[in-house]
């Protein structure tokens, strides 16, 4: 999108200065305002036109049937599904008895800025009616980072060129008309009028609605109050009805004269509390908010801000598209995480409906990791929710015959709702991803207390799932078998190396924490005996190794597969998986997205460099990227071994994911662990920064398009501050007292009183530079940051 005319390139901000109303799904997924608690898209404020109309809180879904063809034993049920809520946005505006709609009449100009630092969002435009009377009308957009269950609109109306009849309707609106959606039938059933009315209510400028999901039973409020200013009288009523609570404002003014609305709007929901009490609810939010008022919620959000970005700040000099788009990156992948307190962060945020709204493994492997080094906080409540889940993921474990727990492939609730066995149910890697971010998020705030408390128990119950569902074989290996890993193109196959090395560092962790919290250990019913045969697993885990090519295989038999057809694929046929039967998908040498190469990242210490490189040598021409979560990774690897410009091909593809919309499918939501990918490909491909162990190892370089690359990173008490030039790295701590770091295995203490500049060794890559698929090579970058031929 940034590429259109309609938007420009700055360093802390999104700008959109023309409207143009073909691009408006995806401009409501990049302008979206979230918490992690509420969603808001950036729909224009009167409603419409729009792309997809999105109010979301975190956790409110439906449920809809799964039916099968044919039944099979542990099938799940039903499908969970996202929900439009009573949307708070709405502030429709009559001129002179014609409706503010761009559609009509004659639209002047048109900007809206999604601004990084205040985290607001703002609209400017100038319009003339149909009848001739022109009007300026401002709008400022925030939900809030601090007061988790509000958002708030200020807008403005002005009278330009003559003498102007004023009314503005602020509105909450349920079970908004959706457009028609495709693919599955029953899901669009359960987002059709979702919520069943039980209250509604208008006095004065308070409105409130209250309804009920019919499925879930999961009770939702919304409620707004308003100041209303203006030169002269201005008469106000209230009204309501089920689905709608509506304040008019009716004023005249005179050319230079305002009219202004400031709504400030409260969001909740209870799956157990009565009405009153949701009512209660959301009077109170809204109470608490009017005590500071609109400026007072502005204030708040820069400040959060401030300290946000002071410790999360990433620039990057020589290129100033990838600098926009990794704030941007961190801005959206903080509005996801900031308050969800306990609830799950999906696939999309709160930005869209696209995959129902659930939550997959994205989130330990790639959001979580960012979050851990910037928003510590955000990472806890993750996790807590997982261990909130326990029940259902035991429960899930105990009917595929195994011990422990299995969490789901996809959820919002907690419990699996994918229908699709190979790529759902056998993907068990999710298991140790939550483990290694359990693992990651305690190295990284040495909170010992979170550790006891709730990942402990998270570290156990996988440990248990992993020696209940592997084997020794005759010769002692251990064999994990019958199992899908990140690569959806190879399903239900036996020692998928990314899984098992995953799994081999979860039964550690598990075995090593029940020694540091033995008491704790004792009442999850963990014995000595237990804690041995975990690390024996994990001491015998098979890793399938391929002598004669000389690479670790993806999974056992994976070289010896026949190779997909390249040269006989056409552009127009990817993503395969929309083209191509998945059984001939399952039987060949194709990868979808990173998942050996993945290992070589996330296990890094079970490879030497020799290995890495051929490794990533090997399955580069296999690796056709049908998945977003991929050249992230791929970026981390190819920078390893030195091959920058191609590193820096997949950096862009990360990192401009949504703002170019390179899958076609940013209407639906913005891809939330490709824009945390931005971050990874920088900090971990460029910085060369691994965390595998109690000290933290950098090997920095950059490629010759970039002249500087600055970062920092939370650990424990302290903020490291990196700084990385082309020939020299800076390594400087900006807080606490003394850290120990690796430059390229040289061990380095910081105390706080200077920074150690330290040199950085030439680049040598390891051998030329590897082929893609063809059709599927990351767009080149130009050599002055412009997407190049």
């Amino acid at each position: 999108m940034i590429t259109h005319r309609s938007y420009g390139v700055a360093p802390w901000a999104l700008r959109e200065r023309h409207l143009d109303l073909d691009l408006l799904p995806q401009s409501e997924s990049v302008f979206a305002l979230s918490n992690g608690h509420i969603g808001w898209r950036g729909n224009l404020d009167e409603g419409e036109p729009h792309g997809l109309p999105g109010s979301y809180l975190n956790g409110v879904h439906e449920t809809h049937p799964l039916p099968y063809a044919e039944a099979g034993y542990g099938y799940p049920e039903s499908g969970q599904t996202v929900i439009d809520v009573t949307n708070g946005k709405i502030i429709r505006l009559l001129v002179d008895d014609e409706p503010f709609d761009l559609r009509y009449g004659r639209l002047r100009s048109h900007e809206r800025v999604l601004d990084l630092r205040e985290g607001v969002l703002r609209r400017t435009c100038e319009w003339t009616s149909p009848t001739g009377t022109t009007v300026r009308v401002r709008s400022t957009r925030l939900v809030s980072l601090t007061q988790r269950a509000i958002a708030a609109v200020a807008y403005e109306v002005e009278a330009v060129d003559g003498e102007a009849r004023v009314v503005v309707q602020s509105e909450l609106v349920a079970n908004e008309q959706l457009p028609e959606r495709d693919g599955d039938p029953r899901a669009a059933v359960a987002l059709e009028s979702p919520l069943e009315p039980e209250e509604h209510f208008a006095d004065g400028p308070r409105l409130r609605l209250v309804h009920r999901t019919r499925r879930t039973g999961l009770r939702v409020g919304a409620a707004a109050d308003h100041l209303v200013t203006a030169p002269g009288s201005v008469t106000t009523s209230g009204e309501s009805r089920d689905d709608v609570a509506r304040l008019t404002a009716t004023t005249v003014l005179e050319p230079g004269q305002t009219l202004r609305v400031e709504k400030l709007v409260a969001h909740g929901w209870s799956g157990t509390r009565s009405l009153p009490a949701v009512a209660d609810q959301v009077d109170a939010a809204l109470s608490a908010a009017a005590y500071g008022g609109w400026q007072g919620l502005v204030d708040e959000q820069r400040a959060y801000l401030d300290d946000f970005w002071a410790r999360a700040d990433v620039e990057v000099d020589g290129d100033e598209e990838i600098q926009q788009a990794v704030r941007f990156a961190l801005f959206h992948v903080l509005q996801a995480g900031a308050r969800a307190e306990q609830r799950a962060l999906p696939a999309k945020g709160l930005t869209g409906s696209g995959y129902d709204g659930h939550a997959f493994w994205d989130t330990e492997t790639f959001v979580l990791p960012l979050l851990a080094y910037t928003a510590p906080g955000a990472v806890t409540e993750a996790l807590r929710w997982r261990q909130n889940t326990l029940p259902a993921a035991r429960d899930r474990a105990a009917q595929l015959g195994l011990a422990g727990a299995a969490f789901p492939w996809r959820t919002i609730d907690g419990s699996e709702g994918s229908a699709y066995w190979p790529a759902g149910t056998a993907a068990f890697h999710v298991n140790a991803d939550i483990a290694d971010a359990v693992v990651r998020h305690t190295l990284v705030t040495g909170d010992t207390d979170f550790e006891r408390d709730t990942g402990l128990e998270l570290l156990v119950e996988t440990a248990r799932l992993w020696r209940s569902l592997g084997h020794h074989d005759p010769h002692g290996a251990f064999h994990i078998d019958g199992v899908t890993g990140p690569d959806e193109y190879s399903a239900v196959v036996d020692d998928n190396t990314y899984t098992n090395l995953m799994a081999r560092a979860n039964l550690l962790a598990a075995a090593d924490a029940a020694e540091r919290h033995p008491e704790r250990a004792d009442r999850l019913g963990v014995d000595d005996e237990e804690s041995a045969a975990w690390r024996d697993a994990a001491h015998a885990m098979h890793i399938p190794y391929d002598d004669e090519l000389g690479v670790h295989e993806q999974h056992a038999g994976f070289t010896r597969h026949q190779r997909w057809d390249f040269r006989g694929t056409r552009a127009d046929q990817y993503p395969l998986m929309l083209h191509f039967p998945y059984f001939d998908l399952y039987r060949k040498q194709v990868v979808k997205q990173a998942d050996l190469v993945l290992a070589l990242y996330k296990c890094g210490d079970r490879f030497d460099e020799e290995q890495v490189a051929r490794d990533f040598a090997y399955y580069e021409p296999l690796t056709v990227r049908d998945s977003s979560l991929s050249a992230c990774c791929q970026a981390v690897i190819a920078a390893q071994v030195g091959h920058l410009d191609l590193a820096y091909d997949y950096l862009t593809e990360a990192a401009m994911m949504d703002l170019r919309d390179l899958e076609d499918n940013t209407r639906d939501g913005l891809h939330i662990a490709s824009l945390a990918g931005t971050w990874t490909a920088l900090v971990a491909g460029f910085g060369g920064m691994r965390h595998q162990g109690p000290v933290v190892d950098f090997a920095p370089r950059l490629p010759e398009r970039l002249s500087r690359l600055a970062f920092s990173l939370g650990l424990q008490d302290t903020c490291l501050r990196v700084e990385i030039k082309p020939r020299q790295a800076t390594y400087e701590l900006v807080g606490g007292d003394s850290l120990t770091i690796r430059h390229y295995g040289e061990p380095v203490t910081l105390d706080g009183e200077k920074p150690r500049r330290l040199d950085i060794p030439a680049a040598r890559p390891a051998g030329p530079p590897p082929e893609q698929p063809p059709h599927r090579r990351p767009g080149r970058r130009g050599r002055h940051g412009r997407r190049g031929a």
